[in-house]
């Protein structure tokens, strides 16, 4: 039987993480910046799972989220929606995107696997257009 009194290693701040990811990389224009972030907030080797491809490493998340960010223009934005939750190494924040000051595109989740308060795995959960 495990031992209930046996301490446990202390949560990481599950909001200011994903958080950071939308704005710092997700949202991030200048490409230094934007790997600089994912050093910063993903392990050295992390992998992210999309709905129709699994993307591997920092420099290939990197360039997903640069061509997201071309492909929808120059304001194009993630925005957190609330307060992201989690424990015991799992993370969740609802987010939503489009245009600065424009009429959402899209939203969905992000889903992510945290070891040592890094991102190892991120899934991103896509919602049904309404």
């Amino acid at each position: 039987m495990a031992d209930t009194n046996a301490p446990t290693a202390a949560e990481p701040d599950y909001d200011q993480l994903l958080r950071a990811n939308l704005e710092r990389v997700f949202s991030e224009r200048d490409a230094n910046k934007r790997a600089a972030a994912l050093d910063d907030l993903f392990v050295a080797d992390p992998v992210m799972y999309e709905p129709t491809h699994v993307v591997r490493g920092r420099a290939a998340i990197a360039e997903v989220a640069g061509k997201l960010l071309d492909q929808f223009g120059p304001t194009f934005r993630f925005v957190p929606i609330g307060q992201a939750v989690g424990h015991h190494g799992l993370g969740s924040l609802p987010w939503q995107a489009g245009p600065e000051g424009g009429p959402v595109v899209i939203t969905g989740t992000d889903v992510a696997d945290v070891v040592d308060g890094r991102i190892a795995r991120l899934w991103v959960l896509l919602n049904p257009p309404a």
